[in-house]
């Protein structure tokens, strides 16, 4: 079994402890969110987490990846550089940080900040509702600035989400920036007001881009559940 590097650990023989002495140290699980669409060099980490510092970042990373959670590999020419991934283990935590994000979405006072596109498009998975009474099929590109993104849907349910084009055509392209689409997400006002002033844009088929944003929903009602068997980046 890998072991942190870090000696502030709980002491304590819950696995929920074992969990947190992993990953429980501060930007920990939000480097993890910033991988779980695909690997990310060290600048694009830091473009996504501006807070941290390249120090404390570089700090986490060396221990996530002395936990097994993280790991480095070269990409190969011509890029031929170093990029951070998360681990068969590391990605277990998919689950428990989107079910973290639909948590947090019902805060009374929700965080300021800065927002990263991957943390966007996590977002979007947190307030996504599978829809099986009114299924609809399509693949959209989700263009956040500099950072594309891609989103299917099959029968109802969100099946895929990675970063990158979509490999064949999209039914719809949504471009916007992460500020923005983090914030229309559950709000349809929100949504029609970006709309018509340029923040947000849907182009293509125009019905399945809205259907996309109706799906996303803020419910109290909605259970925690982390067991949907879904696969980013896959």
């Amino acid at each position: 079994m890998k072991t942190m590097t870090t000696n502030r650990r709980y002491g304590d023989g819950c696995a929920i402890a074992t969990a947190l002495d992993h990953v429980g140290e501060r930007w920990a699980l939000l480097t993890v969110r910033e991988l779980l669409l695909g690997p990310k060099r060290f600048t694009d980490l830091q473009a996504g987490l501006p807070n941290a510092g390249p120090k404390i970042l570089a700090q986490r990373l060396r221990e996530l990846e002395g936990a097994g959670v993280v790991r480095r590999r070269t990409l190969p020419p011509p890029a031929a550089s170093q990029v951070y991934e998360l681990t068969e283990w590391g990605a277990e935590l998919d689950p428990v940080i989107v079910a973290l994000g639909r948590w947090g979405a019902l805060a009374v006072e929700p965080s300021a900040g800065p927002v990263s596109a991957d943390s966007a498009m996590i977002r979007l998975r947190s307030l996504f509702s599978p829809q099986p009474e009114r299924p609809w099929t399509a693949t959209y590109e989700l263009r956040l600035g500099r950072y594309p993104f891609t989103t299917r849907i099959a029968d109802g349910r969100l099946v895929d989400m990675r970063r990158g084009e979509p490999h064949d055509r999209s039914d719809a392209i949504i471009d916007s920036d992460p500020e923005t689409l983090s914030r229309v997400l559950g709000d349809h006002e929100a949504l029609a007001k970006a709309i018509a002033g340029g923040r947000l844009a849907i182009t293509g088929d125009a019905k399945a881009g809205r259907r996309l944003f109706e799906a996303a929903q803020v419910n109290e009602e909605r259970p925690l559940s982390i067991g949907s068997g879904f696969r980013p980046g896959s």
